[in-house]
């Protein structure tokens, strides 16, 4: 067996040079104490003392042969964003992006999907968002993703926030942003308006040509179907910007 050490003047020192040989050993559920692993943890002392991870870890149940579900759990919630990944309605999007099975998916937004109708039939769980700050507070989980996600805030005629959704991920470009991705929500769920907010990991929070010109390909096309945009707002870890909507 070799060993990852080795003598140098006489002092035993960590051979680093095997070091990239060396697997990286990920934690699993079965590594944990029985009572913190998360379905334990959930039956001994509830939902509410579980990490989002952990709730997801629940929801999914397993892994695959390639990654445990911690693991899995982990990577969706840092690559996607917590209120992103719960928000996403599409199967076949979730399974593309995220590289998980199709029953992995659909547990995912199942999931989501009862949230979402409980909370809508509340009334005290409607935000209000009136200004570009408000966007700032609401969309926290995006500040911090690894890559570019566009996002759609859709409000009632009191600016009450009655769905929203992740548009696009990856770079926002103006040519592969189409009004239908933005609108059909708002349609389907009867909007009277939409705030676009999306996220810039370099953390530099100025709008770029191609962030300014959808913004006016899109107050333009929902002038046209009566749905205003009414802002479009920058975010990054500590900062925002608004390309406000001018009529």
């Amino acid at each position: 067996m070799k060993t990852m050490y080795k003598l140098k003047n006489n002092d035993l020192i960590l051979d680093e040079s095997l070091l990239k040989n060396v697997k990286q050993y990920v934690l699993k559920i079965r590594d944990l104490p029985y009572e913190q692993q998360p379905r334990e943890k959930m039956l001994h002392q509830g939902p509410a003392a579980l990490s989002m991870v952990e709730l997801l870890a629940v929801i999914l149940n397993v892994g695959t042969t390639k990654e445990g579900v911690l693991e899995m759990a982990s990577r969706i919630m840092r690559e996607y964003g917590e209120r992103s990944i719960v928000s996403e309605t599409d199967v076949q999007k979730v399974i593309t992006e995220l590289n998980i099975p199709f029953t992995k998916a659909c547990q995912i937004i199942a999931c989501g999907e009862i949230g979402r109708r409980v909370y809508q039939k509340s009334e005290t769980g409607f935000k209000t968002i009136r200004t570009a700050k408000d966007v700032f507070n609401y969309v926290q989980d995006m500040r911090n993703l690894p890559k570019e996600h566009l996002r759609g805030i859709y409000l009632n005629t009191h600016h009450r926030v009655i769905h929203d959704e992740i548009i696009s991920i990856g770079t926002i470009n103006s040519s592969i942003i189409h009004p239908r991705e933005v609108f059909r929500p708002a349609i389907e769920y009867n909007a009277a308006a939409v705030i676009l907010a999306h996220n810039h990991p370099s953390n530099e929070a100025a709008p770029s040509a191609d962030d300014i010109e959808i913004t006016k390909q899109l107050i333009e096309a929902g002038k046209m179907i009566g749905i205003n945009v009414l802002d479009h707002v920058i975010v990054t870890r500590d900062e925002f910007i608004s390309i406000e909507a001018k009529y």
